[in-house]
C-alpha cells in the first residue's frame, strides 16, 4: 500500500517561524520597487490549473492596484516545465521576473539532471496554495465508481488511455501509481496543459484524466465529466459524493505546490516586495473565494519555510519517481 503525502500542514514550530518572517518583512518594508512590468512565468500551458491561477493572480494585483507596474503573464510549458526553469536561471538576478510552480518544478530537475537545475538556488517567495486531484472519466462512460473503472480499463488494457499534461509530470506520476497499484496497463498520452487534458477527455479522445478540479468544473457544471475518487485525505466540500481513494482502501494522497519563486540572485528588498504583494493578494477575499470553489487548500507560506518545504517536496517525489519506476 502506498501513502504519499507529500505535504504536511505547517508544524507549530515551523508556524513561529512562518510568523517571525512575516513580521520581519512587515517591519522592513520593501525599499525596492519595479519600474517595468512584471513578468509572471507560467511552467505550464494555457487553460490548465497553474495558468487560471496564475491569470486570478494579476487580476488581482492589476485591479487592485498592488503594484507600481502591471503584472503579465508568459506561459512556458515546453520539456515539463524545464524551459521555465533555465529561463529563470539564465534570468539570475532579474527583479522583474517571478514564476508560478507545478510541482514539475520538483519532477524535472530530477528526471533531467543535465538541465543543471537546483530548486534550493530560486528565492522562495510565497506558497499560494495545495491543489487537489480527482480521477475523471466522461459521463457517459458507463463508470460511476472505482470498481468499475478498474474493471474497463483492466480489460482494455494499453488501449485504455489516461491523458496528462506531460511526460513525468503528476498526472504522469498518478497514472503510474494507479496501474502499480492495480496491476492495470493504461497507456499515457500527454497533451499540451491541464486544460487540453480536460477537453481531450470529454471530446472522446482519452477515457480517463487524473485533474484538479479548476481544470475540469466547466465539463463538470456541463453533465460532461465525472469524479470518481479523489487524492485527498478527507472527501472535498466540491464533490461530497466523491469519495477518496483511501476510503476505497488505498490511501493515495497527492497534491499539488501553488507557489511564487524568484530566479536565483535576488536582493532581500526585492524579495521582499514580491512577498508583501503576494501575501496581499492571499488575504484577499477574491482569493480566498477561488480557494474555497476550486478545492484549493494550505497556509501562506514564505521563507526559510518555504525552503524547507521545496527541500521535503524534492525528497519526496525522488521516492515517488523511483518507486514508480518513472524517472526516466
Amino acid at each position: 500500500m502506498y501513502s504519499f503525502r507529500l505535504f504536511h500542514r505547517v508544524s507549530l514550530i515551523a508556524a513561529a517561524v512562518l510568523g517571525f518572517v512575516i513580521a520581519t518583512i512587515g517591519q522592513a518594508a520593501a525599499e525596492w520597487y519595479p519600474e517595468q512590468p512584471v513578468k509572471l512565468v507560467i511552467m505550464a500551458g494555457e487553460g490548465g490549473g497553474a495558468d487560471k491561477m496564475a491569470r486570478r493572480f494579476i487580476k488581482i494585483i492589476n485591479d487592485e492596484e498592488m503594484s507600481p507596474v502591471p503584472f503579465e503573464p508568459v506561459n512556458m510549458p515546453g520539456n515539463s516545465g524545464g524551459d521555465a526553469l533555465q529561463f529563470m536561471k539564465a534570468n539570475t538576478g532579474n527583479p522583474n521576473l517571478v514564476m508560478v510552480t507545478l510541482n514539475s518544478f520538483f519532477t524535472t530537475p530530477l528526471r533531467q539532471p543535465k538541465l543543471g537545475i537546483d530548486i534550493t538556488t530560486f528565492a522562495p517567495i510565497a506558497r499560494m496554495a495545495e491543489d487537489t486531484f480527482l480521477l475523471w472519466v466522461t459521463k457517459d462512460s458507463g463508470i460511476s465508481n472505482l470498481d468499475q473503472f478498474i474493471k474497463q480499463a483492466s480489460a482494455k488494457g494499453p488501449q485504455w488511455l489516461m491523458a496528462g499534461t506531460g511526460k513525468g509530470g503528476e498526472d504522469n506520476l498518478l497514472t503510474n501509481l494507479l496501474n502499480q497499484t492495480y496491476s492495470l496497463k493504461m497507456a499515457y498520452k500527454p497533451f499540451k496543459g491541464g486544460g487540453a487534458v480536460a477537453k481531450e477527455l470529454v471530446e472522446a479522445k482519452a477515457n480517463s484524466t487524473v485533474n484538479n478540479p479548476s481544470e475540469q468544473d466547466k465539463y463538470y457544471r456541463q453533465g460532461k465529466s465525472r469524479p470518481i475518487a479523489a487524492f485527498t485525505p478527507e472527501r472535498l466540500d466540491q464533490y461530497p459524493d466523491v469519495p477518496t481513494f483511501a476510503e476505497l482502501g488505498k490511501d493515495m494522497t497527492y497534491f499539488m505546490q501553488r507557489s511564487i519563486v524568484g530566479p536565483p540572485g535576488l536582493s532581500p528588498d526585492v524579495i521582499a516586495f514580491y512577498q508583501e504583494i503576494f501575501q496581499a493578494v492571499y488575504e484577499s477575499k477574491e482569493w480566498q473565494d477561488y480557494m474555497n470553489s476550486n478545492s484549493l487548500r494550505g497556509e501562506f507560506a514564505t521563507g526559510d519555510t518555504l525552503m524547507n518545504y521545496w527541500i521535503s517536496g524534492k525528497e519526496a517525489h525522488r521516492k515517488i519517481l523511483a518507486e514508480t519506476k518513472a524517472v526516466n
